[in-house]
């Protein structure tokens, strides 16, 4: 192993990365991973965001090497990745797996073992050990994956991608089919790997999931990246929420016009109301028209931003021709 690659503190390191798809028949091109500079440390767990067709998957298939840059560099540990070395340490599970159906979870795990060099000793103490952690029981063990739930296959992809004991887990929507009980899990299996000092990079449109799990993210549109920071300072600007009962459609209308963001909420009738604004001059200008009009306040609260409100302002703002790139300062998404 080379110096640099052995003392590396990035897991992942890309410099300018492109990658320019050309339709030879029609001379058009392109740009589906466009001059993208991106550092992930080792250990980190770290998700990587943007609407479909943004460039995400270019951009795993190019630190896979399944695709080489047409431009700049991506590198594993300090390696090329365009070097066999640099992908040994890489467990993947790509989004909309197909393994073989007429294997069943022990003889499928037994294949990729196989695959990754690991012999068969190893393997076999290996496999029951996986398929306990990402809850597959013993039943599991011995039944064809073309029975298998959509979840189940998940949870058996997820155990193969960690058959190696991988340094770097590239998870391509890891909790795509599973239960909210099932996510919960897996989300265990991957704190415990963290705890190990395994870096994660995970590409999800679950935001939500993100949000608990992830301490870092990178939001790409168009090819270009958007956004990156931790997701404690992107997700600090605050506001206030208004809650209330009571409200007239016409009266929820007007709110609306006023506030960040409108909805309902789940208290046994449609007339409930959840305001957020940007300012507390706001929010209480909105409980005093609502006591005006005799409704009822169920709560009044100081808030923050949400990863999804932080996506959509940054993905909205991106199409937008001659919109300065919304930058992080302090902590806050601003213009």
């Amino acid at each position: 192993m080379s110096a640099s690659a052995a003392f590396s503190e990035y897991a992942i390191e890309t410099e300018g990365l492109t990658k320019v798809f050309r339709n030879r028949w029609s001379g058009t091109e392109l740009r589906a991973v466009d001059d993208v500079s991106l550092r992930v440390p080792r250990g980190s767990t770290y998700g990587l965001l943007g609407p479909n067709g943004a460039g995400k998957t270019t951009f795993v298939k190019v630190l896979l090497s399944c695709a080489h840059p047409t431009a700049g560099s991506a590198k594993v540990f300090g390696r090329d990745t365009r070097e066999a070395e640099a992908r040994r340490p890489i467990g993947y599970l790509p989004e909309n797996h197909r393994f073989p159906t007429y294997m069943t979870g022990w003889s499928m795990l037994d294949f990729y073992g196989a695959l990754s060099g690991m012999d068969s000793a190893a393997r076999q103490r290996r496999i029951p050990e996986l398929l306990a952690q990402v809850g597959l029981d013993e039943r599991a063990h011995h039944q064809r994956l073309g029975k298998y739930s959509k979840g189940m296959l998940q949870r058996v992809g997820l155990a193969q991608a960690l058959m190696h004991a991988p340094q770097l887990l590239v998870l391509d929507e890891p909790s795509d089919g599973v239960d909210p009980v099932g996510r919960k899990q897996i989300r265990d299996v991957l704190t415990a790997l963290e705890e190990k000092g395994v870096t994660i990079f995970i590409n999800s449109h679950l935001l939500q999931e993100v949000e608990l799990f992830c301490h870092d993210v990178a939001i790409i549109q168009r090819g270009r990246l958007a956004l990156s920071g931790s997701v404690k300072e992107l997700t600090n600007g605050s506001g206030y929420s208004v809650e209330a009962l009571g409200v007239a459609d016409n009266l929820r209308t007007e709110l609306a016009g006023r506030a960040r963001s409108s909805s309902g909420f789940d208290s046994g009738s449609d007339k409930n109301v959840r305001l957020t604004f940007e300012t507390r001059e706001q929010a209480n200008e909105a409980v005093d028209l609502l006591r005006a009009h005799h409704c009822e306040i169920e709560s009044f609260a100081r808030t923050r931003s949400t990863l999804e409100e932080v996506f959509i302002k940054t993905v909205e703002a991106s199409k937008v021709p001659g919109v300065q790139q919304e930058r992080v300062e302090q902590g806050r998404v601003q213009q």
